[in-house]
């Protein structure tokens, strides 16, 4: 969702086209805000819980419904009215699929309400009005290159809010990924820390009960050295048996 300042590019490189388009843009911006804002509890339950909301709801402007650069006064008051008709309290027909829209909601709003992880999201929706922007400027002068009409579908006020709609989607998802993928890293680090830490601890435990052991079989060694040394001791002063002589056979 484009922010009210932004201007599209018009097939016409007059003001007054440009104007035009934007005009129609944001009609068009804030008839959609305003149906979608007397949606029932059950369609907004529908809305955060459709095929794909996993994706769709990454993106906090999507879920409250509101324009990037709405104030937080103006998100606060969209929250609460919001999380009334979702609330689980209020649909008890469908509580738990309420529950989950509700966590949704407020997911959401706990994102926008912290200054600096909101800063982050509109710098995302910035980053894929610049994208589309750059695409339609790169797209138009190969046009030009090759003798075609430079128009583009994005001309039209609508087409461009669905592709920057599209292009904050993908930033959202990308950012998503990275995400799980550092989780997955860190997970896997802190078990091969744990692994690690463990062999340590069955190190120090083996090494511990040896120790043990040796100490408790100290005296059971000494006692049996010295059993040895008194036999060794009784054999050596025993008595000297010389062999017997054998007479010498003469012829």
């Amino acid at each position: 969702m484009a922010s009210p300042g932004f201007k599209p590019i018009g097939s016409e490189n007059s003001s007054t086209r440009s104007g035009d388009h934007f005009e129609i843009f944001y009609k068009d911006l804030k008839e959609t805000e305003q149906r979608d804002s007397v949606l029932t509890p059950k369609q907004q339950i529908d809305r955060l819980l459709r095929p794909g909301s996993s994706y769709a709801n990454l993106n906090p402007f999507e879920v409250l419904q509101i324009d990037p650069q709405t104030p937080i006064e103006e998100i606060k008051k969209k929250y609460r009215r919001m999380s009334i008709l979702v609330h689980p309290d209020k649909n008890h027909d469908d509580s738990e699929r309420a529950q989950k829209a509700f966590d949704e909601v407020t997911k959401a709003y706990k994102c926008l309400e912290n200054d600096s992880t909101r800063e982050k999201c509109l710098e995302i929706v910035e980053e894929a009005e610049a994208i589309v922007l750059k695409r339609i400027e790169d797209r138009k002068k190969q046009f030009k290159r090759e003798g075609k009409d430079p128009r583009v579908d994005e001309d039209d006020p609508v087409q461009m809010k669905r592709a920057i709609y599209v292009q904050t989607m993908k930033l959202f998802a990308d950012l998503e990924r990275k995400r799980r993928k550092q989780e997955d890293r860190d997970q896997e680090e802190r078990k091969r820390k744990r692994e690690s830490e463990i062999q340590e601890e069955e190190k120090k435990k083996a090494e511990k009960e040896w120790q043990k052991n040796f100490e408790e079989s100290r005296v059971d060694r000494v006692n049996s050295w010295k059993d040895f040394q008194k036999g060794k001791s009784a054999k050596k002063f025993k008595g000297f048996k010389p062999p017997k002589h054998k007479a010498e056979a003469r012829d």
